[in-house]
Order: C-alpha cells, then structure tokens, then sequence
C-alpha cells in the first residue's frame, strides 16, 4: 500500500495560480481535509512565506498556527529549501536552526529538505536540526536530466542523504522530467541496494505524471505526492481523484472519497468565483516541450507573470529556447527554487538586454559558488565574464556567513516591530518587504485573516479577479475613486465596482484627498537611464554631482525577485536622481540623468 501527501495548501496553488491561495479559503475546508485519510499534507514553505508577506499581507506564522489548530490528525510538512530557507540565498546557520525550531513548534511535523544543486554540504545543518527537535526528515534529491545526470550520480546523492540519517528519499521531480520508465529504474535500485522508504513527487506538465507513480508503486514506492483537483494537473500534482482509480488496491482504502468530493466542489467554486483571473490556460496546458526546456511549474508560471508585467510575454518563447543554454552555461544546476529563479531571471534578461549584458547579483553569487557546488564546471569564458579574476569559494557557503538573528532582534526592538519571537525570523529572511509588512501591522491596516472588513463593504472586480474593500467613514460617492485605487500599481486596469457583503480578499482604503496636479514629467532622452523592468529600488548608490563610469552600479532594482544592479552607460556626471530607495518603478520610468 502506498501513503498519499496531498499538496493542496502548498505546491499545488504554488504551481498553477502563483501561490496566491488565501488562509481564510484554506480554514473552510482545513477540518474536512483532515478527516479524508492523508499521511500529511504539505502547507508550507517553498514560496508560500514570500508570497504571504509579499502580496497577500498575511503573517505565513498566523497560517501556520491556524493550520494546526484545524487539522489535528494529518501530519503537517513544510518544504524547506536547506540552506536557503524559504528565500532565495544562503542565509547564516543560526537562522535556519531557529526557522526549523519555531517552525516544528508552531506545527510542522515532516521537514522535506531539498538543496538547488543536490549538494549535500548545504543540508547537513538543517538535516540534523530537524532530527533534533524530534521531526521527520525527507532528505529530497532535486531530479534533471543531462549530460552528467546518470543513475550513478543519483544513487551517490541518496549514499549522501542516509549518511546524514534521513528518514525518507524524496525523489524530487520538479519540472516533470521523469518518464515512467526512469521513475521505476531509481525507485528499484535504491529500494534493491538500500531499503529505505521511498517518496516520488512529480507535476503533470508532460501528461506522464499518472504513469510515473504507476510504475514507481510497482517499483516499491512508499509515497506519493497527489493534490484534490481542480488544483490539480496542469503545472501541479495529478489529481488524488485520477490516482485512486489508477491505484485503487494501493490508495483507494485508505481515504475518503466523499469528503474529498465536497472539498472539489468547494474548490472548483472558489477558482471560479475568486481565483480565475491567476489561472493562466497555459498552467494546464499538457507541454511536452518541458522535456526540453526542463522549466518546473512554479517557474513557468512565474516567467508568465514576470513577462507580463515587463509587457514581453510575446517573447516567452525566446526565453524558454535560452533557460537551457543558460543552464549548460552555468553547470547544469536542477531548475529549482532558488537556482530556477537565477537561471529564469537570466534567460530573460539575456533575451530583453543582449546575453549577459545585464547581469543580476544572485547569477554573480552563484557564480561565486555562494549557493554552492554546480553538478558540473561553469563555462570558463561565462566565469571570466561574470567575475572577471575572482576565484570562486570552495568551502561550505554557510560557513563564511556571520550569525544574524540576535542582530535582526535588536533591530526590530529599535523599530518597534518586535511582537513575538517568529518576527525575528521574518525580518533575517525577507528584511525589506517584513518591515513593510511590520509597519502595515503596527498602523492597525492589516486584518486578522479571519475577520471581515468593517463599514461599508464593496467588491472590485479586477480583470477577472474579485477584491473586498471595506470603505471606512466615507460617502459612498467616494466610489467614484475606487477604480484609480484598485488600479494603481498593476498592469491590470479593467475595473468595475459593486456592493457585496460575502468576503472575498480584504483591504481598508481611506477617503482619497482632492487629486493633486500632476507632475511635470521627468524627461526622457541621451544620458537618462530609465527602469528595463517594473521593480522596487532597494538603493541608490551614487549621489547627485557624483562623477561615474560606464558600467558602474547606478542603484540596486529588485525585479522578478532578484537584486539588479542598473549601470550607467556612460561616463559623467549625475545630474539628477529622479527616484528614492522604495520607490516602485514601471518599465521605461526615468531614474537618473547623467551628463
């Protein structure tokens, strides 16, 4: 018999609507999803925490908590990305051994650990910390295919793990590479040469992902990964509905069929109702050219929705015909969070800027080998590029990063931010989108996600997508600036507004002040750098009357969720500085004028 984790709560929104699924859609059905029979239920971690703060305003700590005061009897998991967290770098050991205590105790049960480059170096601190606390460990192997990829490489990888005394092997299929026949040949060797349990996890990009458990089951399989359509298939999970029938002797008694009937129901609702307008057609589109360009779910849907708001996703295809050159270039890393952000972000500034004309610094980094070792040597003449004469490290990377947290505590304590001890974390992950968030919270504008918006309730229907905005101490001829608002700073502008008193997703909006004369133009020309992304400017790193050189950082955009150093293209003099740090910028948006 073979146990099911179901990914619903986590890489199954993660994969087809960006990771958007709200915590209040998820405690309607928590209590039911419970009861159906699951051996855990992946609901955390991977980009959920980003995304939590980022876009949805809620505190990922809050979800967590709610998440176990509702389901009492399935096992909770987290993906956690070793060394990285839930972020996108490398962050110091002190961190991620306080992430993984506060989050075993505020409710993770399992710890599936991956690392990018399936370098086992970046997992052993987090491996043995979970083991530690008293967790269950799932020692992940990130799944690609290429030149060095052969079934020797990967049971070398699963000797790594079970010497840092794993529970379990994941065999991570993240892009849908695996084929029926490959998934059976891995299971059967490590079942064969060591015995221990045994998980497969795969999307159904390629439409092969039901064969694939078929015959890792047959191969001796002791878990797979399935989520309750309709957030299921597509860039997701194949869909527990779909598997029981395939496996009906291994899956089918131990679950509930009716109760995960009622929560499709309620789900098939939600998406129509809530969620359509993230629903991309191409997440569900079967694409066996994955097989070629080996880009996962969550990154594909990230590409479409970064190419969108650069206004270049007619040139998504450009971008998938260069990940694979960009990836050979650098190694082969597996497209995994956080290398499919690196090799991804590349690709795409190679295809809008010239190859390698812009290069952000996490590609710099990584390079570096500050997320560690490649599966392979990078290209000397991209190195050469990229660092010039530097020498990349050769050690462990968290070992040359200085502890953090009792610096991030003192910080928050200064702000007065701090309100429990999960802040601290938050702040050393994500320090300038927390104190956003901190400083939201303390203001009183963020609501608790179970309670609704007091006042004056209206819905905004954004191309598709539903909004509750809660309109305090105005008239209701106030409306007439509701589109502005629900407009500003997105690339959506389709807007209509109506009454409505059923939740949807919440905000509190303040009578607008009398619209004030717009600005003069900034102006556009020779020796004006202007914004290639939409972005946020993280810094400024020159000065008015600073004398610069071509090529030398202007200021620092965070775009696509990597740091971008903008250079100047030219020498001169700056003579104006159109934009401060924090500042959201659109594509072509003046920033600094040289002369």
């Amino acid at each position: 018999m073979v146990r099911v984790i179901d990914t619903t709560f986590r890489d199954a929104h993660q994969s087809l609507i960006a990771t958007r699924l709200r915590t209040e859609d998820m405690l309607k059905i928590a209590e039911k999803m419970d009861r159906i029979g699951f051996y855990s239920m992946e609901v955390w971690g991977g980009a959920t925490f980003d995304v939590a703060i980022r876009y949805l305003r809620e505190d990922p700590w809050e979800r967590l908590r709610l998440l176990r005061e509702h389901i009492r009897k399935t096992k909770l998991q987290m993906l956690l990305r070793a060394q990285n967290i839930v972020g996108y770098r490398h962050y110091p050991d002190d961190v991620l051994k306080k992430f993984i205590e506060l989050a075993h105790k505020n409710g993770i049960d399992i710890f599936r650990i991956f690392d990018a480059l399936n370098d086992a170096r970046n997992m052993e601190v987090a491996i043995r910390k979970a083991k530690e606390v008293g967790a269950e460990v799932q020692g992940a192997i990130s799944y690609t295919t290429g030149k060095v990829f052969t079934l020797e490489y990967y049971m070398k990888k699963v000797e790594e793990l079970i010497a840092l005394d794993v529970d379990v092997i994941t065999i991570k299929d993240m892009a849908a590479l695996l084929t029926p026949w490959k998934a059976y040949e891995l299971v059967s060797e490590i079942k064969e040469t060591y015995g221990i349990p045994i998980n497969v996890h795969t999307h159904s990009t390629t439409g092969m992902a039901v064969a694939i458990y078929l015959k890792a089951v047959e191969a001796g399989a002791d878990f797979i990964d399935t989520a309750i359509s309709p957030l299921a298939f597509g860039t997701a999970q194949p869909g527990i509905q779909t598997i029981w029938h395939a496996l009906p002797e291994a899956v089918g008694s131990r679950l509930d069929r009716e109760l995960i009937h009622e929560v499709s129901r309620y789900l098939k609702n939600l998406l129509e109702e809530k969620y359509w307008g993230l629903l991309n057609k191409r997440t569900l589109m079967v694409n066996p050219y994955v097989l070629k360009y080996q880009v996962p779910g969550g990154m594909y849907s990230n590409l479409i929705s970064q190419l969108r708001e650069m206004k270049a996703l007619d040139r998504l295809d450009e971008v998938l015909e260069e990940i694979p050159r960009v990836r050979e270039e650098l190694g082969w890393p597996p497209l995994v969070t956080p290398t499919s952000q690196i090799v991804g972000t590349q690709a795409v500034l190679n295809v809008l800027f010239g190859r390698y004309k812009m290069i952000n610094e996490e590609t710099k980094n990584y390079v570096k080998g500050l997320y560690g070792r490649p599966p392979a040597p990078i290209k000397e003449e991209i190195q050469k590029l990229i660092l010039g004469d530097e020498k990349p490290i050769s050690c462990r990377p968290g070992e040359l990063l200085k502890p953090k947290v009792e610096e991030c505590r003192k910080k928050l304590e200064e702000l007065g931010y701090l309100e429990k001890e999960e802040d601290v974390l938050t702040y050393c992950l994500f320090p300038e989108v927390a104190l956003e968030f901190f400083k939201l919270r303390k203001e009183g504008k963020l609501k608790p996600v179970t309670e609704k918006p007091k006042g004056q309730v209206f819905k905004i229907n954004i191309n598709g997508i539903e909004y509750e905005v809660g309109v305090e101490g105005v008239d209701i001829s106030a409306l007439k600036y509701l589109p502005q608002i629900a407009s500003s700073g997105s690339t959506q502008r389709q807007v209509s507004v109506s009454s409505a008193s059923a939740p949807v997703s919440s905000a509190v909006v303040s009578a607008p002040a009398a619209p004030a004369p717009a600005a003069a133009p900034a102006p556009v020309g020779e020796g004006v750098v202007t914004a290639p992304m939409p972005g946020k400017v993280l810094k400024i790193l020159v000065s008015e009357g600073e004398e610069v050189k071509t090529g030398q950082a202007l200021l620092t955009l965070e775009a696509m969720k990597m740091e971008n150093e903008i250079p100047s293209p030219k020498d001169g003099i700056v003579k104006k500085i159109h934009v401060k740090e924090n500042d959201t910028v659109d594509t072509g948006q003046p920033l600094i004028e040289i002369e």
